[in-house]
């Protein structure tokens, strides 16, 4: 796929000029979220845009209707800083990592929170890593497989015997340590800013490379089968609730942080509360 600009998708500085008013999204690698800052969210949603705390496709949060034109007020930027959710101005756009929304609380053949936090550490560690596309997506699927039919640019099926196959783009990599598989991750991602040049028309994806990232091998017999998406209701490890289009207004999120300490932002827009803490 040719292209002719460089990729647009919003952070918090560089939000999106939607039709009403810019839009700001913040990164949640692994969908994990704390009560604190999802309540304080909620208040900057109130004070500065809509009102609402809107989700997307990606476990990620998003604001709208907010103030400026092109670029936040400082103050604004202040208090999104002030929540917690952007730990990094350098790699406001890098931290796309999506995994399994269940992984360490019910079922999967590995706890993958170890991995995404480290993971994360990772990209924030290495200012070259912050200029990764803003769509370039980690998917971490625990091996139940309800992620295995995310296009991804990097990613990693647990194996369940402490590895992990690795991908990237439409091909199957290497089995590794689970333990070491963040640093390979984090590693590849490098060759991919190596090798996609620069410009509006350097690929933003894995896939979009005139060459493989990496030799692929062939997909490992212990990758389990694609799994459905996961349900909304009680579910092993906690209750699945579905966000409203309109998205989480100040009540429905005070709900939630009363609910639990952590909750875990889904996929399929929904937010999971998890069993342990309710």
């Amino acid at each position: 796929m040719n292209r002719f600009r460089p990729d647009r998708c919003p952070g918090v500085l560089r939000p999106w000029p939607a039709a009403d008013g810019l839009l700001v999204r913040l990164r949640l690698p692994g969908g994990r979220v704390s009560a604190t800052a999802l309540h304080a969210l909620a208040g900057v949603a109130e004070r500065y845009g809509d009102g609402h705390v809107h989700v997307t496709t990606r476990a990620n949060l998003q604001l709208r209707a907010m103030p400026g034109t092109g670029r936040l007020p400082d103050e604004v930027i202040t208090a999104l800083e002030a929540t917690g959710l952007l730990p990094s101005r350098a790699h406001d756009l890098a931290r796309n990592v999506l995994a399994s929304p269940q992984t360490g609380l019910a079922g999967g053949r590995a706890d993958l929170r170890p991995v995404v936090a480290a993971l994360d550490a990772a990209l924030c560690g290495d200012p070259e890593l912050g200029r990764l596309p803003g769509r370039f997506l980690f998917v971490l699927d625990d091996g139940r497989g309800d992620l295995l039919d995310r296009p991804c640019d990097l990613g990693l099926v647990a194996l369940g015997d402490g590895s992990a196959q690795l991908r990237a783009g439409d091909g199957w990599c290497p089995v590794v340590p689970l333990r070491k598989a963040h640093t390979h991750l984090a590693d590849l991602a490098r060759r991919f800013l190596d090798v996609r040049g620069t410009g509006p028309e350097a690929p933003w994806h894995v896939a979009e490379l005139p060459e493989p990232l990496i030799q692929p091998v062939a997909r490992s017999r212990d990758v389990p089968a694609a799994a459905p998406p996961l349900p909304f209701g009680p579910v092993p490890g906690g209750v699945h609730r579905k966000v409203p289009e309109e998205g989480l207004d100040r009540a429905a999120v005070a709900r939630l942080c009363a609910a639990a300490p952590e909750l875990v932002v889904t996929p399929w827009r929904g937010v999971l509360i998890p069993e342990e803490t309710r």
